[in-house]
């Protein structure tokens, strides 16, 4: 017997957990008035969604749940649009299955 139960990516994103490491995030998104096309691209491309529109119109980002997958640091690192590093040690992601 099969199952068709829609699983999404959010719900397996649930059971990781992040080790906050306050005011010293490991990505930085460049200030600007308006996004490039990179910036742009991160709102669909990261898997975790940390990238988002604010108000204004310009990216933001949340470092909270970021998997640390380096797919920003492919699409904006090289333009110049975000800085990235990896989190000190004993921070970050914290995967639970893996």
């Amino acid at each position: 017997m099969s199952t068709d139960v829609a699983v999404r990516v959010e719900d397996k994103l649930f059971y990781n957990r992040y080790q906050v490491d306050p005011g010293r995030a490991h990505i930085k998104v460049r200030p600007h008035t308006t996004p490039s096309p990179q910036l742009k691209a991160l709102l669909k491309a990261c898997p975790a969604r940390c990238y988002e529109l604010n108000d204004s119109g310009q990216v933001e980002i949340t470092v909270d749940g970021c998997i640390e997958c380096g797919t920003c640091r492919v699409i904006g690192e090289a333009s110049g649009d975000i800085e990235w590093s990896y989190p000190r040690g004993g921070y970050g992601v914290l995967f639970k299955f893996g």
